[in-house]
């Protein structure tokens, strides 16, 4: 199990959660997704677009959560998920359910299986997966990750 000893448990968390639920073991795979998530909301699962600290029913425009789910299907779907599997969809926990069973990511989930790759072959699939429009610090965070995975 790669374990990241001085991230924070927001982060320990989500890490334990992607190789435990989604069976994702590529440390470079991994750390992709982590620094992925870190540019999307600094693993703050209640952060509205723009920084605003909300809960998930008053995030009213732009994204939300953990990896923005910023479309309105997308934003939907972690509603509807988290009330029929019942969990809270401004919560870490629920958040990373929904993001582990979202078509989006299990589309991508291949790729991120898929050992051995570099950093942009990950990136490639991040890309599809979340539909970002600004690459920002993503692959710096993803580098960093690789450094503090052990």
């Amino acid at each position: 199990m790669i374990e990241c000893p001085d991230c924070n448990v927001q982060e320990q968390y989500v890490l334990e959660q992607l190789q435990v639920k989604a069976e994702i073991n590529d440390k470079t795979a991994l750390a992709v997704i982590m620094g992925n998530i870190k540019q999307e909301s600094g693993f703050r699962s209640n952060v509205c677009e723009g920084g605003a600290i909300l809960p998930y029913d008053q995030c009213l425009r732009g994204g939300y959560g953990l990896i923005q789910w910023t479309t309105q299907a997308r934003y939907d779907g972690l509603g509807s998920f988290c009330k029929r599997w019942v969990c809270d969809p401004s919560s870490l926990e629920g958040q990373v359910r929904y993001m582990i069973n979202e078509n989006q990511f299990r589309s991508e989930l291949d790729s991120f299986k898929t050992p051995h790759q570099p950093v942009p072959y990950y990136m490639n699939a991040a890309s599809y997966w979340l539909g970002w429009g600004i690459f920002g610090r993503r692959e710096q965070y993803s580098y960093d990750y690789l450094k503090r995975f052990k």
